[in-house]
């Protein structure tokens, strides 16, 4: 899985070109405001899923007002049509699962834009459920940990708290635990230097898929693409891509 998690490191590390495009912050507040709607209300203490979103917008220096609005529209004020959360499930070059989360207020739109995302870039849409099986929602807690001694103690702390697994790989540690289980664990980690925007629900792959180093690189192109859409807030992989294409693509970034 190794390709896979360090994939996921380097869009971590990519998350300010994309706030520079002015793409993440539509995506964070279609966020916040679901979370709203679908939490029950506008205080992060009582809305675990607007917390996360909340910490990830700040994170990514979002002005207070965008925030105050997407938290309005949630509440029911605005007049952006309601959003609908839709997931789209395909096949990338190589035969790498993906999975493709979007937020839309037309399907017929959001469909037709991913359809043709994969159809352009080498992959198939495929019918729902053909790879969902193959993937868990996790709670992900991730950060660079340069001082490897420190990593290795912080993965002591998270099993203890309740982490199901962890990963530390190229001073990048990622917690992997249950979803109803992130907010716990999260808590625990608080005092030991873990940045809260760190912290999100995410689909992890049971098992991944290697792919050769042309189709790693289709891959890569169709996964930006995706993600690039207004509409889709998430793609998510189960491909394993060689690390030296995955350097190059670091490179490029």
């Amino acid at each position: 899985m190794s390709g896979h998690s360090k994939w996921s490191t380097i869009k971590h590390q990519k998350g300010a070109a994309d706030a520079k495009r002015g793409v993440l912050f539509t995506k964070i507040s279609r966020e916040i405001s679901v979370a709203v709607k679908n939490g029950g209300g506008i205080d992060p203490d009582m809305n675990y899923h607007l917390r996360l979103v909340l910490d990830k917008a700040k994170s990514a220096n979002m002005p207070q007002d965008s925030i105050s609005r997407a938290l309005k529209r949630g509440a029911g004020e605005g007049s952006e049509g309601d959003l609908e959360e839709i997931t789209y499930e395909g096949y990338g070059p190589g035969g790498g699962a993906i999975i493709v989360e979007a937020l839309t207020t037309n399907r017929n739109r959001t469909a037709a834009e991913v359809r043709s995302a994969f159809s352009r870039g080498g992959g198939n849409l495929g019918e729902s459920g053909c790879v969902a099986w193959n993937f868990d929602s996790k709670g992900v807690i991730g950060l660079e940990m340069k001082d490897e001694e420190r990593g290795e103690e912080l993965v002591l702390i998270a099993i203890d708290a309740g982490a199901e697994d962890v990963k530390l790989e190229d001073e990048y540690l990622e917690i992997f635990t249950a979803v109803d289980q992130l907010q716990a664990v999260q808590k625990e980690l608080a005092g030991e230097g873990i940045p809260p925007d760190a912290a999100q629900i995410s689909m992890v792959p049971r098992t991944t898929i290697p792919l050769d180093d042309k189709q790693a690189e289709q891959t890569l192109r169709l996964l930006d693409v995706l993600e690039e859409l207004d509409d889709v807030q998430k793609a998510y992989t189960n491909a394993d891509f060689p690390p030296e294409v995955l350097e190059r693509y670091q490179s490029e970034a």
